[in-house]
């Protein structure tokens, strides 16, 4: 396996008496974006579930031979992929990957209805997408909203109710202006769909 590493050039350190039972492995390690470094990927040769299945194939001999199985752990499981990508972001996911989108706040009951509106327009569109309709002033909305890490918010009042617009405040970037909904749901469509592969 060391051969392997060195053919690519990858650097690496050993380990001795770190594989596993049933035999030799890569660990792959990951820093997160406060430089803790996480074990994640993996290789693992596996001479011992061959051995225990009683597993052969024939080869071009006509010879019995026992296979070597590798074991491949990309991402390792789910639930640490998941661990170290909440880590890396500190929860601030991309558009495309939030599990709330965008958040509508009417700057008051009087905008609710409004507020509604936009937020099925948006969900039609296939977004994401809550109205916080809560009894609370809206910059006490605003935080919240930032606290839980949500891409976008959209502050209605009756301006925008007459204008038929939303002001929009983006995580990162502050208040960006009041714009047409048609222009936000042109902004968010290329960030908020998950990313087409090159492949």
């Amino acid at each position: 396996m060391s051969q392997a590493l060195e053919k690519i050039g990858w650097p690496y350190e050993m380990d001795p008496g770190g594989g596993a039972f049933y035999g030799p492995k890569i660990d792959i390690f990951v820093k997160d974006a406060i430089s803790r470094v996480w074990q994640l990927s993996t290789i693992q040769v596996d001479f011992n579930l061959p051995e225990r299945f009683n597993m052969e194939y024939v080869d071009e001999n006509s010879m019995k031979v026992r296979p070597r199985v590798i074991h491949r752990a990309i991402v390792g499981s789910l639930e640490r992929f998941l661990g170290v990508l909440i880590e890396h972001t500190k929860g601030a996911f991309p558009t495309w990957l939030a599990p709330e989108q965008v958040r509508v706040l009417p700057v008051s009951e009087k905008t609710n209805e409004y507020a509604l509106k936009i937020s099925t327009t948006l969900k039609k569109a296939g977004f994401r997408v809550n109205a916080d309709l809560r009894n609370e002033k809206v910059g006490y909305k605003i935080r919240d909203g930032k606290l839980m890490k949500i891409p976008y918010l959209l502050i209605v009042g009756p301006k925008e109710a007459e204008t038929e617009t939303v002001s929009v405040n983006e995580r990162g970037v502050g208040d960006t202006g009041a714009m047409p909904i048609e222009d936000f749901l042109a902004k968010l469509e290329p960030e908020g769909r998950i990313p087409a592969s090159d492949n």
